[in-house]
């Protein structure tokens, strides 16, 4: 019924460039469709695949048992990913891959709250034991804070209109359904915009999952993680579906490719960055792929590896 399709698939298999004894990493595990595929290249070497998400999980096993391959599922955040390779002896890898945003039946689960196309519960977790959920932001943080949320997490131009319509309706009833929400936020909008092409929704949606899950800095710290743990010519490929990630990666990469020397150095040292990019521009879907895939659209790929 939820069906998964990987974005970017063939292109990040090509820049993890997998060893057939190495050993891999999948951070966003979703459907298994990445992992599935550098399952197939491995003969000695092993897969870690992190994700926090049940459903995922088991969707993912039965998938990937099909290979009858070695591989370990980890459940928890990518934040953790030193800690808990380390926890089974893993202090160095081949490859890393991040393949962030939210899994397609993720977004297709009426229930999980993710979609503003379903009349569902304001909850947004990846990881369903948290405790904080979009409903609990939506209705007990103040003004100014979901004011700042859904400008800086979703550029919503009228998130300064949405938050106050949240504030004045809150006092009435609690906001608790995604189409309470919908209907606030389309309030909150001239109907000239709201004419316009697109879902008014989809950018304080966007926000509020980002700040439930605490997206950006988690991945910030993993990905740091991720370039410490490569083995010499490992690689971390990184697909991102909106401009902050691909900000983060694009300016983690680039900080650990470029040395900065002092202005005053008579002679430039012989020294040479540690990593490496492995392309010059960002990666984007092949046409056939986003006339196949719709939520391929908004996809970034970048890759670097260590030398």
């Amino acid at each position: 019924m939820y069906k998964h399709i990987s974005v970017l698939l063939e292109e990040s298999i090509s820049y993890l460039n997998i060893k057939k004894d190495g050993i891999y990493v999948d951070a966003t595990l979703g459907g298994g469709g990445h992992s599935f595929e550098i399952l197939k290249r491995l003969e000695s070497g092993h897969l870690y695949a992190f994700d926090q998400d049940d459903y995922a999980i088991t969707k993912a096993i039965k998938k990937l048992d099909a290979l009858n391959k070695n591989y370990t599922i980890i459940k928890s955040n990518f934040v953790n990913l030193k800690d808990k390779l380390s926890n089974l002896g893993i202090n160095k890898v081949d490859g890393v891959l991040y393949d962030l945003g939210v899994s397609s039946f993720q977004f297709d689960i009426p229930d999980r709250g993710f979609s503003y196309k379903y009349d569902a519960p304001l909850d947004m977790r990846m990881n369903q034991s948290n405790d904080l959920t979009a409903e609990i932001i939506v209705n007990e943080y103040s003004f100014h804070e979901i004011m700042n949320i859904l400008r800086k997490y979703g550029d919503e131009n009228f998130a300064k209109q949405i938050a106050r319509n949240i504030e004045k309706d809150r006092l009435e009833k609690r906001i608790k359904t995604t189409f309470e929400l919908v209907a606030i936020i389309k309030k909150s909008m001239p109907q000239k915009v709201l004419s316009k092409k697109g879902h008014p929704a989809k950018k304080t949606f966007q926000a509020l999952r980002i700040a439930v899950n605490d997206e950006l800095r988690v991945f910030e710290d993993s990905l740091y993680q991720a370039l410490e743990l490569l083995n010499k010519d490992g690689r971390v490929v990184v697909i991102t579906f909106h401009s902050l990630e691909d900000r983060l990666a694009k300016n983690i990469m680039r900080e650990k490719t470029t040395i900065d020397y002092p202005i005053n150095i008579p002679v430039m040292p012989d020294i040479k960055p540690e990593y490496e990019l492995l392309h010059r521009k960002v990666i984007l879907p092949s046409a056939l792929e986003l006339e196949n895939n719709n939520r391929a659209h908004s996809a970034k790929l970048r890759a670097i590896k260590k030398t």
